[in-house]
């Protein structure tokens, strides 16, 4: 209900009541009330209103055709006792009494009644308006109860306009205090004149400060009790629940916030609804809520209520034949026997819930044992046709006797205790207030505000337990948790755990709890069941705590904080299927050491060796004729392009780096580039002697005079450098890390397969390799001795086949020995293109000397030449 609505409300029930105030001034029965120097107010249920009148703005008769409430009389009691202790006491307030206006809030209008009784000024039957309300000062300076939420709520809103300093509003419409006068109190009511203690309204809307400045309590506030229901629900993994709550501040403020909580900590509501007043056990209203239950299918139902709608609700669900479910009880209904007492009860499934820890309130069972023993005299009943006194009358407590007093059972000796220890702390604000630390205390006027702020201020100890207030005016208290117990004969409850008052944890001993079923194992309450490792959580319709497993795939993983997500590994990690984390990748080259490099590298470094050996040699024969045969000086040419190419391929071993990216490739691009356009003009100029001279001799004479093989050579190698140059400074080749194709492995290289310039001087050479080919094969019929063509055509033939077997590797694979491939293709061209050209023009120097000379090579032209002529 709103604010403006409570005082909707309370407007009303003033106006239905207010002919009480002007009845004559009717005796109160003794036990209501005590003079003293100082008079404290209580409010209890000493009576139940009937369920027609909740809600309705009707006068009710609190002592008349009303059940009677029993734990409210406990209360009642605890406050006499209270006051009477401290009166006796020689340490609290030596030489001042306390009295007390008691009174019985069975409904909305007694509570309106007695609300408007405190503010009267004592012997009147009116409210007299103060110019300053500062200085209001009625004859009650501090008010303790009532301990129902709506009855807390009721009064603060029609006790606010009046007693609350108007001084001016902020932006945020909060009420503000005077300078030096703190607008304070104890219980639902705001302001600075009644201090007002509240022992049973946790709900969480009077801890607004700006409209309930007044307020203190000796309960915990539902905030934290919410805080403790959901540690309890994240204790057994309890995400499925549902919430069900009795209609009013209490049941609808705090599912709220509950709500709120649980939402917050990933907890799902399947279902929630609220009981309302006018619900009756078994109704269409209640079996509706029923069914929606048992649809929900959720194993957990937190039940946010107070006691008589909790009965109402649990009636429905004995009834509905409900049971298997874990039901979690808040303050107000986790001991009472009020719901314990529901007959069938004790098949719905396992109750757990959060209590008020026990304590007692030593001397309280005595002194009402006391009170049902001594002699009352005669009551006078209140006058026919008035009901001025109704509320401060109990003709049960009259009745009593020792054999028929109502028990004092745990849940009413809590309560009690709570009350006890209200009065007690505004006993201490007024120890303080009065100065009586000296041994003897000033009976100065006490403005209520005065009061408050000392009774803010007050640390004590009583009876061992230490009492205190914090800045919103609650005591710092934990909470026990208990399971209801059936083993016995008798119902019972178990205290298997308890919260710390200071921060939100439990300490929880689940061996004592009973779980319903013959395993007795913790109960589940999931929509869903937990995914396996690796596997993410796909939602399925609403709620996220429904939902299937999807197994995360390679290269990703699952964050536990995340588990509706699978997550890309970094560039440097790795993960298989169905990871819960990721790996690093190795990082993989071709280095020195492996036994495909050192095979390379033996390789290459022997070819170099047989190269400069061949240039020796050639260089001891320069003058025979198979050298200059073979090109003379030009050999050496060809042998140092060879030997350049060997060079580069020394770049591909190792971690790469950018100086042996940018030389691996070029080096032997143009050094084999050199080596076939020597190839080719040599090639070329054997077939066009031999051939086409005759047939040409202009062209022939320019070709010699003009140094053609020279040019060609040299033209030819500018073409290739021109190239290397190009492609160097455009696509430079740098080294790289390949992530792609190999997920937890980091292939270092260099990027000059994939750039356009890689692919031109390949061509290139290529297109050189061609040329020497065919000029080569043209001079297949050449004498034996210039005769190149078998062994020039195979080399060349090799060259082919290994850039073609290179590429269609590359395209397949691209591993740490793509390298190795790359060098091997590079080596095959060059030892291809030296094996096929030289070594048997070193086979005749070394091993066939009477082939190398003129004799032989002038024999073998002629023959050429008598072949010719007769063909």
């Amino acid at each position: 209900m709103s604010l403006w609505g409570v005082r909707l409300v309370g407007l009303l029930l003033s106006l239905s009541c207010c002919w009480a105030f002007s009845c004559r001034n009717t005796p109160s029965s003794p036990d209501f009330s005590l003079p003293g120097d100082y008079l404290l107010a209580g409010m209890f249920p000493l009576h139940s209103a009937p369920l027609e009148a909740r809600g309705r703005p009707t006068v009710t008769f609190c002592d008349r055709s009303n059940s009677f409430n029993g734990h409210g009389y406990h209360l009642f009691q605890a406050m006499r006792f209270s006051i009477e202790e401290i009166n006796n006491s020689t340490v609290l307030l030596p030489n001042v009494t306390l009295g007390y206006e008691l009174y019985d809030v069975c409904s909305d209008s007694a509570n309106m009644y007695a609300t408007l009784s405190i503010l009267s000024i004592l012997g009147r039957r009116y409210v007299e308006i103060q110019g300053d309300p500062a200085d209001f000062s009625p004859a009650i300076v501090a008010v303790i109860g009532p301990d129902i939420t709506k009855h807390a709520l009721t009064t603060a809103a029609l006790l606010s306009p009046f007693l609350v300093p108007l001084v001016s509003r902020g932006p945020d419409s909060s009420l503000i205090s005077p300078p030096g006068k703190s607008s304070v109190g104890w219980g639902g009511c705001a302001g600075a004149a009644v201090s007002k203690v509240s022992y049973g309204a946790s709900s969480m809307v009077l801890n607004a400060r700006r409209l309930y400045p007044s307020f203190l309590r000796t309960i915990s506030s539902d905030k934290h009790q919410v805080d403790i229901l959901v540690l309890l629900l994240q204790k057994f993994g309890w995400v499925w629940i549902s919430i069900v709550g009795g209609e009013g501040d209490y049941g609808e403020v705090g599912i709220q916030e509950l709500e709120y909580q649980v939402t917050r900590q990933g907890i799902c509501i399947a279902f929630r609804d609220i009981v309302p007043f006018s619900a009756r056990p078994g109704d269409e209203r209640m079996q509706s809520m029923i069914r929606c239950l048992v649809q929900a299918r959720t194993t957990v139902v937190v039940v946010y209520s107070g006691k008589q709608l909790a009965r109402v609700f649990f009636e429905s669900v004995v009834l509905a034949k409900l049971t298997a479910k874990v039901w979690i009880a808040t303050e107000d209904w986790a001991i009472s026997t009020h719901i314990s007492s529901v007959p069938g009860i004790q098949g719905i499934g396992t109750v757990l819930g959060v209590a008020i820890p026990h304590r007692q309130v030593p001397g309280l069972k005595e002194f009402e044992e006391a009170y049902v023993q001594a002699n009352k005299g005669v009551l006078r009943p209140c006058p026919q046709g008035s009901w001025c006194t109704s509320n401060q009358l109990c003709t049960e407590c009259w009745a009593f006797t020792a054999q028929a007093m109502p028990a004092l059972a745990e849940f009413s000796m809590s309560s009690a205790y709570n009350v006890y220890q209200a009065v007690y702390a505004v006993a201490h604000g007024l120890h303080q207030l009065l100065g009586c630390s000296s041994g003897a205390c000033s009976r100065g006027w006490v403005y209520p505000w005065q009061l408050l702020e000392q009774i803010r201020k007050v640390k004590f100890l009583l009876h061992k337990n230490a009492v205190t207030f914090n800045d919103d005016g609650n005591t710092l208290s934990n909470y026990d948790i208990i399971a209801w117990d059936w083993s016995g004969p008798n119902w019972t409850f178990r205290v298997i755990g308890s919260s710390s008052p200071f921060s939100v944890s439990l300490d929880i001993n689940t061996t004592k709890i009973r779980w319903h079923g013959n395993n007795n194992q913790v109960p589940t309450s999931v929509c869903s069941r937990d995914c396996p490792e690796g596997h993410q959580r796909v939602i399925i319709g609403f709620h996220h705590c429904c939902f299937e497993c999807v197994p995360c795939e390679a290269g990703t993983f699952l964050n536990k904080s995340d588990p509706y997500r699978c997550r890309p590994c970094g560039k440097e990690e790795w993960a298989p299927e169905r990871s819960q984390t990721c790996f690093p990748r190795t990082v993989v080259f071709l280095t020195w050491h492996e036994p495909v490099s050192l095979v390379l590298l033996a390789a290459n470094t022997l070819l170099l060796l047989v190269v400069a050996g061949t240039a020796g040699l050639f260089a001891w024969h320069l003058d025979t004729p198979v050298v200059r045969s073979a090109g003379g000086r030009l050999c050496f040419l060809m042998l140092g392009s060879l030997a350049g190419g060997t060079w580069g391929l020394y770049g591909f071993f190792g971690e790469p780096t950018l100086p042996t990216c940018l030389l691996r490739q070029g080096l032997f691009s143009l050094g084999f580039a050199i080596f076939l356009s020597c190839l080719t003009v040599r090639s070329f100029q054997l077939v066009f002697i031999f051939k086409f001279s005759a047939r040409l001799p202009t062209f022939f004479r320019a070709w010699v005079q003009n140094n053609g093989a020279g040019l060609f050579v040299m033209i030819s190698s500018t073409i290739q450098l021109l190239i290397c140059l190009i492609w160097l400074a455009v696509w430079t080749p740098l080294p790289t890390r390949e992530y792609k194709h190999f997920p937890q492995l980091v292939v270092l290289g260099c990027t000059e397969a994939n750039s356009l310039g890689f692919m031109l001087a390949v061509t290139y050479n290529g297109l050189l390799s061609v040329s020497a080919f065919a000029c080569s094969y043209l001079g297949k019929d050449l004498p034996e001795n210039y005769n190149e063509a078998k062994c020039v055509t195979f080399s060349l033939l090799l060259n082919f086949v290994s850039w073609i077997s290179f590429f269609t590797m590359a395209t397949v694979y691209q591993g740490k020995y793509l390298p190795a491939a790359n060098a091997l293709a590079m080596l095959s061209s060059l030892s291809g293109g030296f094996s096929g050209y030289f070594l048997p023009k070193c086979y005749v120097i070394l091993c066939r000397p009477d082939l190398n000379s003129t004799e032989h090579f002038q024999a073998s032209i002629q023959d050429y030449t008598r072949r010719c002529g007769s063909t």
